[in-house]
């Protein structure tokens, strides 16, 4: 079943929201199945599917090569998280 724009990511199962973040170029950790990881041209992420958000870490994308960490609740629809998480940092 896809993942409808505009709905709340906690209205979808885990497989439904592990297939979104596959069509999304994510990989999944074959050991710590709630991580994944992103690799764009010009920025990586780690993704984190925690209890209650989405916690993405930007591998060294601050000013000073520092990660940058955000979270988004599950609360948000799943076209807002994608805007925000795949825009990048």
């Amino acid at each position: 079943m896809a993942i409808s724009p505009d709905t709340p990511l906690y209205n979808h199962s885990l497989p439904g929201i592990e297939q979104w973040l596959r069509e999304q170029g994510c990989q999944q950790d074959e050991q710590e199945l709630h991580c994944w990881r992103l690799q764009k041209t010009t920025w990586s992420a780690e993704l984190w599917l925690d209890t209650e958000q989405i916690t993405v870490r930007y591998i060294q994308a601050g000013e000073d090569g520092q990660d940058i960490m955000r979270s988004f609740k599950y609360s948000l629809s799943r076209q807002d998280i994608e805007k925000a998480v795949f825009a990048g940092p």
